[in-house]
């Protein structure tokens, strides 16, 4: 029986990973490491945790304490690791908060996971792991910077992050590869494109814009909405991390992408009309809308481009294009995804309308003080 370490488990990806494992392997043991911070929410594994096999622990990537004592008391056969401060905006307003986390949690971590393998040296002095360990770092497709109207990252792209964000996780990257060619540590890093999905704190795009249909609120679209992102829907991803940290080769980066691009705006577009037909066919759902909004819920022809699209300054130095190449996994490791975005973006509304105290939960107190601050009152 196999031990996971997953750090930030109680975040998006995170959560998402947990439960996809628990269904897959369900023999596992998985330790939950997560400092429950705006992103991490306990309601999202609380199911999960009724598990024996699930061990869930309060606390920092980048607290050694902390990280020493669970490889001390669980034999932690693989850690994955999706903590991490995520949000590009967020990034912009406080750059140290991100290299604290993104980069120091990642080495103590990789420093601790290092100590607690090693069982002695070969000959010429590098540490003898035990059997069966790895560290995977789960990253992301920004690392590589912009790219133009053509063409696709691959794992060679050159490193070339634009934000604080992207910078910090590059960062992390380069110290995890520092460890597997510096003490022949076995690790992967995967890189991955836009993920959606349930569970999504309603910063990011997709659940935002739900979000603020559902309240009747202007939809901010930065700049004129042309960016364009390769999207992932969340449980392909977790398929596709499953199959590197089984079956991948060790020291090796691979790349994960949805084969979905679309612009921002488009995206935004797709949304309203999805809700408003969802709504038409299943009139039970407009009780997702908010009650200020209960004297419009028989009547949903507000549910507009024109009425609720209001663009916004673009965002400092915002990426023009993301777009992944996923061949080398697909063709080492047989994973392509599997969910056309036509079909993932119903399954992620429906489950934002029939999930509304969950997004209630997550998006109290700081979050609300955050969008002010970010959007205005719009």
């Amino acid at each position: 029986m196999n031990t996971y370490l997953v750090t930030g488990g109680a975040g998006f990806i995170g959560s998402n990973f947990v439960k996809y494992v628990l269904k897959k392997h369900p023999n596992t043991h998985l330790v939950i490491l997560d400092n429950l911070t705006y992103a991490g929410n306990l309601g999202t594994i609380k199911d999960d945790l009724t598990n024996p096999k699930v061990t869930f622990i309060k606390g920092n990537i980048s607290n050694p304490r902390v990280v020493k004592e669970i490889f001390e008391k669980h034999p932690i056969d693989f850690v994955v690791n999706f903590a991490a401060e995520s949000h590009v905006d967020r990034s912009i307003e406080n750059p140290q908060l991100f290299l604290k986390t993104n980069i120091l949690g990642t080495q103590n971590l990789l420093d601790t996971a290092k100590k607690s393998w090693t069982t002695g040296k070969d000959e010429s002095g590098y540490p003898i792991y035990r059997k069966g360990v790895k560290f995977l770092q789960v990253s992301t497709d920004e690392v590589y910077g912009s790219l133009g109207e053509t063409g696709y990252f691959t794992e060679t792209t050159p490193l070339d992050p634009r934000s604080p964000y992207s910078a910090s996780k590059a960062a992390a990257d380069m110290i995890v590869t520092a460890y597997a060619e510096t003490y022949k540590m076995p690790v992967n890093i995967t890189r991955c494109s836009n993920n959606y999905g349930p569970y999504h704190f309603p910063e990011k795009l997709i659940p935002l814009i739900i979000k603020n249909i559902l309240e009747k609120k202007k939809l901010p679209v930065y700049g004129d909405g042309s960016n364009v992102r390769d999207w992932l829907y969340v449980e392909d991803h977790c398929k596709a991390i499953d199959s590197v940290l089984l079956h991948g080769r060790t020291g090796e980066v691979y790349n994960i992408g949805g084969h979905n691009e679309k612009k921002n705006i488009d995206i935004v577009k797709i949304i309203i009309t999805t809700i408003k037909r969802l709504m038409e066919e299943n009139p039970g759902y407009k009780s997702a809308l908010k009650e200020n909004n209960d004297s419009q819920q028989d009547n949903l022809e507000w549910i507009t481009d024109d009425y609720l699209i209001t663009f916004v300054k673009d965002r400092l130095g915002h990426d023009h294009r993301y777009a992944i190449d996923p061949t080398k996994i697909t063709n080492e490791l047989g994973w392509y995804p599997e969910t056309k975005f036509e079909d993932g973006i119903v399954k992620t509304i429906r489950w934002y309308l029939e999930n509304q105290d969950w997004v209630e939960k997550v998006t109290s107190g700081n979050y609300r003080k955050y969008y002010r601050q970010m959007y205005g009152n719009r």
